[in-house]
């Protein structure tokens, strides 16, 4: 009665390789154990949609920022929060990103003795 079960040969051959051909023998059995992914449909196209510029009529916040900034006087961090809604760190992050990093614009930042900063763009290139 000393037959040996194939499970506790297993355990046996487990114990004398060294923990690193475990881990690797141990992974490669979990990826064969998974189930093949199901093929999916191709991706159908439900309606065109332009992702550049927004429908007709329809004004974004960009691009009352950018309104109010080309203006001759400019615009104030308070003027583009009451324009947008965005809290002031939105505004200026807005300035910094997408003003001067992504449009490339040039932002002019004047400090009038009274009143607050006020920001516009240079219709200069």
């Amino acid at each position: 009665m000393d037959k040996s079960h194939p499970v506790d040969q297993t355990r046996i051959d487990a114990v004398q390789r060294p923990k690193r051909l475990r881990r690797l023998n141990a992974k490669g059995r979990s990826k064969r154990a998974k189930a093949p992914k199901r093929q999916t449909r191709g991706k159908r196209i439900v309606g065109t949609r332009s992702r550049t510029k927004p429908a007709t009529g329809k004004q974004t916040k960009q691009q009352a920022c950018l309104d109010l900034l080309s203006r001759p006087e400019g615009a104030t961090v308070e003027e583009l929060q009451a324009a947008t809604g965005w809290q002031q760190h939105s505004v200026r992050g807005f300035l910094a990103g997408a003003v001067k990093k992504k449009l490339g614009l040039t932002l002019l930042s004047e400090k009038p003795d009274l009143g607050s900063r006020r920001y516009r763009v240079s219709n200069t290139i």
